[in-house]
């Protein structure tokens, strides 16, 4: 489907200055009117992060919307060991066909928050063994080279370690949006989404 939205409606929203002032370049517009907006032109103008923002402008398309934020997190499920992640998109894709209660959503929606909580506290104190581990291991192995290049040593493997750790999350993080945008795309920015 072609999604819409006006001017009118993302300026009730108070969008970022920069973003607004991109788009209404773009259109060669001085303010705001009731013109309708394809979210094709947004994401041509602005970029995916901002047509993704307009999405809470447009009204009467929410189960559409809804679907697509869970065919976004379904991307990631995996990655929750708990099985909670998929157990809250099923609530949310159900709730957005008419099929889950209010009830039900918000119980899938605490679950969610006390397992990422859980899984945050989780991951830090892991980071936490894992710096811990490195360090010393980097630590004997710059006492056995030599006692003076012991710091050198350690802010090497340091810096190699977070180098490679934050070009291999840069990555999967760019082929996921890439993912996403594509998807959204596909489902608000062409006639047969």
């Amino acid at each position: 489907m072609m999604l819409y939205t006006t001017l009118n409606q993302i300026r009730s929203y108070s969008p970022c200055p920069d973003g607004w002032e991109t788009l209404l370049n773009h259109l060669g517009k001085t303010k705001p009117d009731d013109e309708p907006l394809s979210f094709a032109t947004i994401l041509e103008s602005n970029g995916f992060d901002d047509a993704l923002w307009c999405l809470r402008t447009v009204h009467g398309y929410d189960r559409e919307i809804r679907l697509y934020a869970v065919w976004c997190t379904r991307t990631v499920e995996h990655l929750d060991p708990s099985g909670v992640a998929k157990q809250t998109n099923d609530v949310s894709e159900r709730y957005a066909n008419g099929d889950a209660t209010d009830t039900e959503l918000e119980a899938a929606r605490k679950a969610a928050w006390e397992a990422a909580r859980a899984a945050r506290a989780a991951a830090a104190a892991a980071g936490a063994a894992a710096l811990e581990a490195a360090g010393a291991a980097a630590w004997e192995a710059a006492w056995e080279a030599a006692w003076e290049s012991v710091g050198e040593a350690r802010k090497a493997a340091w810096e190699a370690a977070w180098e490679a750790a934050w070009e291999a999350a840069w990555e999967a993080r760019k082929a996921a949006w890439e993912a996403k945008e594509q998807e959204f795309i596909k489902q608000f920015c062409t006639e047969e989404g």
